[in-house]
């Protein structure tokens, strides 16, 4: 099946619009064409993507998945463009992904150093997105925190990093100087399952109201220092583990460059930090979740 990209892009205006007429105006078409356009497309994958009323227009669920999948597509699609232009243009680039609170920026003046013809952007990533830009093509290379889903993706390890319980200044346990897993039974925890935020910043503000509290790696912590949240180590949490990631197969080129010299000066950084486990250290490294702990002890009854 073809993938019809000016009708995909022509359902999503819809979507963002729930509303015909106001679609077509902000794609400057007439709207009964827009209309024929998306039953052609709803004809050409098999589903009904909206259901239409005279007064409003919603989602099927096939329609709630291709919305969601749309962003994605749009995304590839775009990078595959800049790809194919910076080619016909003869320039290098590199795109570095950095989950939050990790810093790249020691790794690429020592990348720029060496090699200096290839120009080098940055991809801050948002917490949900992780390995996605490497697989859809918007970032080569990313400096990410575990857990994600590693398959068809060559990492390579640069350290461990502990985490820190981030809890409201007002809260009972805000005057201790450090934390186990057991302190925290039983309070409300800010994560996906609970109330999915879509930024750090939103996540530290609720934090701050009294809404709930967070472990969040001891980096993130510290670029993000407030005086209405307090930061606590805990004690029997396992550290999470920090890794370059590069798509597998990508050979010899700027990404694999960059690859062997972050990873020395990363986990030279890393050892020489003396803040944390360092990348060759024995001991447990977790890509799982502190909250999946917390929940099987209230499960069992455990303290």
């Amino acid at each position: 099946m073809d993938l019809d990209l000016r009708k995909l892009r022509y359902f999503v205006a819809v979507a963002e619009h729930r509303h015909f007429g106001r679609a077509a105006e902000a794609l400057f078409i007439a709207q009964p064409v827009l209309s024929r356009q998306i039953r052609a497309f709803e004809r050409e994958l098999g589903c009904l993507l909206l259901t239409r009323t005279t007064r409003s227009v919603e989602l099927t669920a096939a329609g709630e998945r291709l919305y969601e999948e749309a962003g994605r597509i749009a995304a590839v699609v775009a990078s595959a463009l800049r790809r194919v232009q910076e080619a016909e243009r003869g320039e290098r680039r590199l795109v570095v992904a950095f989950s939050p609170g990790l810093r790249v920026a020691d790794a690429i003046r020592a990348f720029t150093a060496r090699h200096p013809e290839v120009a080098v952007d940055v991809f801050p990533l948002r917490w949900w997105e992780q390995d996605a830009p490497l697989r859809d093509g918007r970032a080569h290379v990313g400096f990410l925190r575990r857990p994600f889903d590693d398959a068809g993706l060559r990492t390579v390890p640069i350290g461990r990093e502990t985490k820190v319980a981030c809890l409201p200044v007002t809260h009972p346990l805000a005057g201790r100087t450090a934390l186990t897993v057991a302190d925290l039974d039983g309070e409300p925890v800010l994560d996906v399952r609970t109330r999915r935020t879509s930024s750090l910043e939103e996540k530290f503000e609720l934090i701050a109201s009294g809404q709930g509290l967070a472990l969040v790696p001891l980096s993130v912590a510290d670029s993000h220092p407030r005086r209405d949240v307090v930061y606590l180590p805990v004690a029997d949490t396992l550290p999470v583990e920090t890794c370059l990631a590069v798509p597998e197969g990508c050979g010899a080129g700027p990404a694999s460059a960059f690859l062997d010299i972050a990873t020395a000066t990363l986990r030279g950084r890393a050892e020489g930090s003396g803040g944390g486990s360092g990348p060759g250290e024995a001991g447990p490294v977790s890509g799982g979740d502190w909250f999946d702990e917390l929940r099987a002890r209230r499960a069992s009854g455990r303290p």
